[in-house]
């Protein structure tokens, strides 16, 4: 690539940082998803103005830092509500992930072809992404630049074909067709990058047609009726208030359930304020009377609640997770989802697999420090981590009992179908940011993975939002912030799997691969010109 070594000033190097941040916030402050498509170019030109020695590199480094900071800063300053250090941490390890790849592409983009340096920005990016997603410890992909159209789903109905990692793909390469023509200033050049923003919309458009609830496409005939709980309980008093006072009001509130024609009834996260020892489910009061009032009701339902469960394993330590109790018996905490019927002797447990940084689940060198983990109450400290996506089945329906951060992950979420999932349940306790724009992805990011696997959701939530949404990612109806109540509806299984939830995030792992071979190719050129050079 041919270094552009036209000079800009400091103030417009520091404007088009800005403009950049500005562009990639968009995504994800419920405006639109489509600024990120141009958002990089800003970036783009930083690195254009700059040469390749090391010098100038590091200054490119030092303004695509910037740039990440105040992208992460912009998008996910919420989480301040609940922990501070979440907001630093998250924004300093976000940040270093994108500037990696962006670093790459810059020194290799003044030593080598346009079409080397732009396949490692691409690639590059994508693997660091997948990555992030796949960290067992670390992983916070909520700045994804696929997710940034969680408002748009209309326009990316393609994912079930790609997942969010497509939408990574189309992102990245619209900036780089649309900074060339910039550049260059030629018609076909900005008819090719027209073409790469406009056509991906277009075929979403013809697949949001095709998957119309009348089309029956990718679904069955058979529906169910389900129903979410939302009881609405300050998440900071939750653990804190009276036990038998939740408990009540949750009986209260599955009264007003369609208990009589519901298959599966939706309670929130933690929603049963209780310890529950897996030995003794049954003998659990709250779980009782779940129990009772089903069978009172001559009720069908199976009702799907969150609850903190103990699994002893005697004197073994089974994994790193385990705790220690001071009667000599190690054991794990789960945050678990439980199924509960008018069959005491049928409760299915998942156990939460994908846990929240910082707050569920910390890197095992952290672990003894505990100035390092956050205290929300309730579901808090290192839990053991869930093995398994298996769904609950119930009267020949199976579901997918996903809670809260695991809506974020699509391949995790694609496993639960691969399974036998025919729609998926989602319970969540997501109150800890306040009235912010926290919860309000974590149901949007619901919308694309109903898109990714094609299935219905049912999605409770302990403060909001509860709500319905179809296998295009169209949201039927919805319980608001701050509202207590009930909500039921009719939902349409599936039992077909998408070429996404057969293959997940291929992008990712073919990106690992690419870029990797950019890398080699870059340094097996650069080695023979410095041999002949010498």
């Amino acid at each position: 690539m041919t270094p552009n070594t036209a000079k800009l000033s400091t103030t417009k190097r520091l404007l088009l940082c800005l403009l950049s941040a500005l562009l990639l916030g968009f995504g994800w402050m419920t405006v639109s998803g489509f600024t990120v498509l141009v958002a990089l170019v800003p970036l783009l030109m930083v690195s254009s103005s700059y040469s390749g020695s090391f010098r100038d590199s590091v200054k490119v480094a030092l303004w695509a830092w910037l740039t990440f900071i105040l992208w992460y800063l912009s998008t996910i300053w919420w989480v301040w509500n609940a922990a501070a250090i979440g907001t630093i941490a998250g924004t300093i390890v976000g940040s270093w992930w994108a500037l990696l790849p962006f670093m790459l592409f810059h020194i290799v983009s003044k030593r080598m072809a346009k079409g080397i340096a732009y396949t490692l920005l691409v690639t590059a990016w994508i693997a660091c992404e997948y990555i992030y997603i796949k960290a067992p410890a670390m992983s916070f992909p909520w700045l994804t630049l696929g997710n940034a159209f969680a408002f748009d789903t209309w326009a990316v109905q393609w994912y079930e074909y790609t997942g969010v990692l497509g939408g990574s793909l189309w992102v990245l390469v619209s900036n780089i067709l649309i900074f060339e023509a910039l550049k260059s200033g030629g018609k076909g050049r900005w008819i090719l990058a027209a073409a790469k923003v406009v056509c991906p919309i277009l075929f979403s458009l013809i697949l949001y047609a095709v998957n119309a609830p009348t089309t029956e496409r990718y679904t069955s005939r058979e529906q169910i009726t389900v129903a979410a709980v939302q009881p609405n309980v300050d998440c900071y008093e939750k653990f804190s208030g009276s036990e038998a006072q939740q408990q009540k009001n949750l009986v209260k509130l599955l009264s007003e359930a369609p208990v009589d024609s519901a298959t599966f009834i939706l309670m929130p996260e933690t929603s049963l304020a209780t310890t529950v020892n897996e030995r003794f489910i049954s003998a659990t009061r709250v779980v009782q009377a779940i129990n009772t009032q089903l069978r009172f009701a001559k009720s069908e339902a199976m009702v799907i609640a969150g609850t903190q469960s103990i699994v002893p394993y005697g004197n073994r330590r089974i994994s790193d997770t385990n705790r220690f109790s001071s009667n000599g018996i190690y054991y794990d905490i789960f945050n678990s989802a439980l199924g509960i019927c008018s069959d005491p002797a049928v409760t299915p447990v998942h156990h939460k697999g994908k846990l929240v940084i910082g707050v569920e689940t910390l890197p095992a060198w952290f672990r003894k420090d505990k100035i390092f983990g956050v205290d929300l109450g309730g579901i808090s400290g290192q839990l053991g981590i869930g093995k398994s996506c298996e769904p609950f089945e119930h009267n020949g329906v199976k579901i997918a009992p996903a809670i809260c951060y695991e809506g974020l992950y699509g391949d995790y979420m694609g496993e639960f179908v691969r399974n036998g999932a025919q729609v998926i349940g989602v319970i969540s306790n997501d109150g800890w940011w306040g009235d912010t724009w926290g919860y309000k992805y974590l149901y949007a990011y619901c919308r694309l993975r109903a898109i990714e696997h094609r299935r219905d959701i049912v999605r409770s939530a302990n403060t909001g939002i509860s709500g319905f949404i179809n296998s295009r990612g169209d949201s039927i109806e919805s319980l608001g912030w701050d509202k207590q109540g009930v909500i039921s509806a009719t939902l349409r299984l599936n039992d077909h799997k998408t070429i996404y939830t057969r293959y997940g995030d291929y992008i990712g792992r073919l990106s690992i691969y690419i870029a990797l071979l950019c890398l080699l190719y870059t340094v097996a050129i650069l080695s023979k010109r410095k041999f002949y050079l010498d």
